[in-house]
């Protein structure tokens, strides 16, 4: 294993705890929230899923932030890099209190739309709306989580994300039971442990900006310059999650037992999709530097390096999912039918999986080298072609398996467009600044 390898490894181990921090305390809630009632639960997933979406689509705060701290950091100028980062704080800020005061005032218009029962509409606006008050230190935590990785340090998001998780189940338990809050109690546990995480980091990047002389005040064009570097990643964002939308609202009408084998294969995917996007928050962190630092033979090698271990990653999970499957497969479910389903749609998922690590990993690049008009674009391009994929399969009545097999093709459509744009030399901008 050579220096690149271990600084990849550097960055990426602590990456993927701090990742998967995150679906481990949706699990707790779950967990917690479960034995309240099948309501309670019920309406968990609806004020979830929308508390998810808004939050998931300024994920931008911490990949446009990530890239352009790097460029900086690269480029020698520290105090240029804080900077930066103050600026993508101060814009977190903004956006978290508009969609705070957003969701406050339309929980109930966003409930309703899924069409739930009175009761179970009940306990998810209570959640949703306290959730909100949170919604501002979740975007923080996000900013200042990308000025950290920008500043090459992803062990003190671990940190953070792993103290979160553990106060968050404390505060569920004693404010859902000790206190008899029921589902409210969950919401502020979860609101309260997402705040202090976020206040955490967001004193260690004023810290750092204090002892290097750099900004706190809100500095109007570097926030709108953030802001407008954020848009092609928000398009990009959301092009990912129309697939993936789209991905379940076909599945949901081939019939039950294709939605159930559905659901728990996607649950895999997602969880070795959070191995691979530690290497590609790497990839974000090392690109970004190694361009702000003008080194594009360096780049070229490492962008190599984590394409090499994007690819072994995800021929190792994709060996994983497909041997192991007779053993973690009925710990899911007791009907045959759905087992059945589910192991066949598990060997597609699993043939697919190098495809996706290096997806993962050239995404990350070029978001690092903040090539976000380019990735917008290409994203477009493969979701057209996409959607017509997907519903062919209801078109032609083609099952569960066809879909996966379709969903596979968009993420080899990714493939295409990101390898086109790393073989060129229009990414590859070096200076503190693209």
């Amino acid at each position: 294993m050579g220096p690149q390898d271990r600084e990849i490894l550097r960055l990426a181990v602590p990456a993927f705890f701090a990742l998967v921090s995150e679906p481990l305390m949706l699990l707790a809630d779950s967990a917690i929230v479960g034995h309240l009632g099948t309501p309670q639960l019920a309406a968990l997933g609806i004020a979830g899923t929308i508390l998810q979406t808004l939050v998931g689509i300024c994920v931008f705060l911490a990949y446009g932030t990530t890239s352009a701290v790097a460029r900086r950091i690269g480029a020698g100028d520290h105090r240029g890099a804080l900077a930066q980062g103050i600026d993508g704080l101060w814009l977190a800020l903004l956006l978290g209190v508009v969609l705070a005061i957003a969701g406050l005032l339309l929980s109930p218009a966003a409930i309703a739309a899924f069409d739930p029962s009175p009761d179970v509409a009940d306990h998810a606006v209570i959640y949703l709306r306290i959730s909100c008050f949170g919604i501002p230190s979740m975007l923080l935590l996000m900013a200042a989580t990308g000025v950290l990785r920008g500043l090459q340090d992803t062990k003190t998001p671990m940190v953070v994300a792993i103290s979160a998780n553990l106060v968050n189940i404390g505060l569920n338990v004693l404010l859902v039971y000790g206190l008899d809050l029921d589902i409210a109690g969950s919401a502020l546990g979860t609101a309260l442990a997402q705040t202090a995480a976020g206040v955490a980091l967001v004193v260690v990047v004023v810290r750092g900006a204090r002892r290097d002389g750099a900004k706190l005040r809100p500095d109007r064009p570097g926030i709108l310059a953030s802001a407008q570097m954020g848009i092609p990643l928000i398009v990009r964002t959301l092009t990912l999650r129309v697939a993936l939308i789209l991905l379940t609202f076909v599945a949901t009408a081939l019939g039950t037992t294709s939605v159930a084998a559905h659901q728990v294969a996607f649950t895999l995917w997602s969880f070795l999709a959070l191995a691979l996007d530690a290497i590609a928050i790497a990839a974000q962190a090392l690109t970004g530097r190694a361009l702000g630092a003008g080194d594009v033979a360096g780049t070229r090698a490492i962008t190599r390096r984590m394409m090499w271990w994007g690819l072994v990653s995800g021929f190792v999970g994709g060996l994983a999912l497909w041997g192991l499957r007779d053993i973690y497969v009925p710990w899911f479910t007791t009907d045959p039918e759905v087992r059945r389903t589910l192991a066949a749609v598990l060997i597609v998922a699993a043939l697919w999986q190098p495809v996706n690590g290096v997806v993962f990993v050239l995404d990350g690049v070029l978001i690092g080298a903040g090539d976000g008009p380019y990735l917008a674009v290409a994203g477009v391009i493969a979701l057209v072609l996409y959607v017509p994929l997907a519903l062919s399969v209801l078109w032609f009545d083609g099952g569960i398996v066809a879909l996966w097999w379709a969903f596979g093709g968009f993420m080899l459509l990714r493939l295409l467009t990101l390898i086109t744009r790393e073989r060129t030399d229009a990414w590859l901008v070096t200076g503190a600044t693209r």
